[in-house]
């Protein structure tokens, strides 16, 4: 067997575990396999990609030199990725995804650039010629200058995008409001248009590298545009979106140096992030085209926090809390970001079992944009050994909540918000919601009235079912599980 042919069987292998691996993460209890599987396939391409022609030939010309860059590369990428993933905090996980998004971009879009460089300034005299006519030959020189320039277009967009997500989800002080620049989809228009004049440009005359990079600046210039514009509320959509573009970016990439796994890999990034996209956007009741040209998620209503709470919260101790409680038979915890920020899901769980052992059914009710991406709280829930058939959407527990006895929000707002039923002017009007504010009893566990990310006030906590307890979350549940336990 020849030793391109073991290249491609390891291709091969790779891009199954790859499938796999989607198939697996689809469940959280074979979530973890599905994650070693798909680092097993990746371990599998990268190895493969060292024994192909080109950096075979590089060793035979510059000796051991390249592969022990390979080496210092593959260790510091390696070092930097262990120590993000073990510091950085779970409720810092969307932060980490929209990053490495952007990260992925990056690295397609100067992959994309390397091989440009290298195939303009190494080609023979004749390729030289066809280049120069690439305008009227489709191949080979005009298919790798489109898969090229697009490469660098969606790269540029993913990563400034993603750079500006990650600020947006850190809450920087600059990227707190929303751009609301009464020209900017003109602005956008115009950059759209200047990418596709570029995109030809590279393709007639690819020796030119400069117009490539020149693709690049107004392509990160776009990303920025795009994403600015895009309010709290759409941010999970804006994850999801730019994980496709990731994908893309490293499909596009994977026909530029042809490289089938490459291509195999993004392809299934890409459908399954713009899958995703759909399902988020179905779950905010908002367009993907909407969410495409930014511009979503502001707020122009003028309710303001006074109207909402003056003279109406109701505030609750532990004790009567507690009372409440052991009444109840039926109970629905609905988790937040709050719970994520508190690290509470552990206590959550022990307060579940306080009530279960009192012959209590509890349940979990958990809105799709919970968080800061898809999925935030099953992975925070799944963290802490919740039963997953606990675990209900909202589709199917909405109908529930007015024979629920009791309602336990922690940490979630927006996505319990009746506002987005009532208030059409709001930044999160006609999103689909959970419907908690039906319950017999709703209690409110949260550090302050400070609005969500949508940034207004939540009519539910001045609700005459509605009970406050103003408390950090864990302390809060740890608190309100002694509380039960001693009754």
């Amino acid at each position: 067997m020849s030793n391109q042919s073991l290249i491609n069987l390891a291709y091969l292998t790779a891009s199954m575990l790859f499938i796999m691996a989607f198939k697996l993460m689809t469940g959280p209890r074979t979530a973890v396999r599905g994650n070693y599987l798909g680092a097993a396939g990746m371990a599998i391409a990268i190895l493969a990609a060292c024994f192909e022609k080109p950096v075979v030939v590089s060793l035979t010309v510059n000796g051991a030199w390249p592969l022990v860059m390979l080496g210092i590369a593959g260790v510091i990428g390696g070092g930097i990725g262990a120590v993000m993933a073990i510091k950085y905090p779970m409720t810092g996980m969307p932060q980490m995804v929209a990053l490495l998004n952007g990260f992925g971009g990056a690295a397609s879009t100067l992959v994309a650039g390397a091989e440009l460089w290298n195939m303009t300034h190494n080609a023979s005299s004749s390729d030289a010629v066809l280049m120069a006519n690439s305008i009227r030959q489709l191949e080979p020189w005009t298919q790798f200058a489109i898969a090229t320039a697009l490469t660098g277009l969606i790269g540029a967009v993913t990563f400034w995008g993603s750079l500006v997500a990650f600020a947006k989800l850190e809450e920087l002080k600059s990227f707190k409001k929303a751009w609301t620049h009464p020209l900017r989809h003109w602005i956008n228009l115009c950059l759209a248009i200047a990418t596709l004049c570029l995109i030809g440009a590279v393709c007639a005359y690819p020796s030119w590298t400069i117009l490539y990079w020149l693709l690049v600046v107004v392509g990160s210039v776009l990303g920025c545009t795009l994403t600015l514009p895009i309010g709290g509320a759409d941010m999970p959509v804006v994850i999801c979106l730019l994980n496709s573009y990731s994908g893309l970016a490293a499909a596009a990439a994977g026909f530029v140096i042809d490289n089938s796994v490459l291509v195999i890999a993004g392809s299934l990034v890409g459908a399954s992030g713009l899958i995703l996209t759909a399902i988020m956007c179905k779950a905010m009741n908002r367009s993907l085209v909407g969410v495409l040209f930014g511009g979503l998620g502001t707020s122009t209503s003028t309710i303001s926090d006074d109207s909402v709470y003056a003279g109406k919260i109701k505030s609750a101790g532990v004790e009567e809390i507690a009372m409440v409680l052991e009444g109840a038979s039926r109970v629905v915890i609905v988790p937040g970001y709050g719970l994520a920020v508190a690290q509470a899901q552990h206590a959550v769980r022990e307060l579940a079992n306080a009530l279960e052992k009192r012959g209590t059914t509890v349940e979990y009710a958990i809105h799709p944009v919970a968080g800061r991406m898809p999925g935030h709280m099953n992975v925070l829930l799944a963290e802490a050994d919740i039963p997953y058939e606990k675990l209900r959407e909202m589709d199917d527990i909405n109908p529930t909540f007015p024979e629920t006895d009791v309602a336990i929000v922690i940490g979630a707002n927006d996505v319990v918000n009746p506002a987005a039923r009532s208030d059409p002017k709001c930044p999160i009007a006609g999103m689909p919601i959970l419907d908690v504010d039906k319950a017999r009893t709703v209690i409110v566990v949260k550090r302050s009235l400070a609005p969500g990310f949508a940034g207004i006030p939540n009519p539910l906590f001045a609700a005459d079912n509605t009970l406050m307890y103003f408390a950090d979350g864990k302390k809060a549940i740890l608190d309100l599980t002694a509380a039960l336990e001693k009754a």
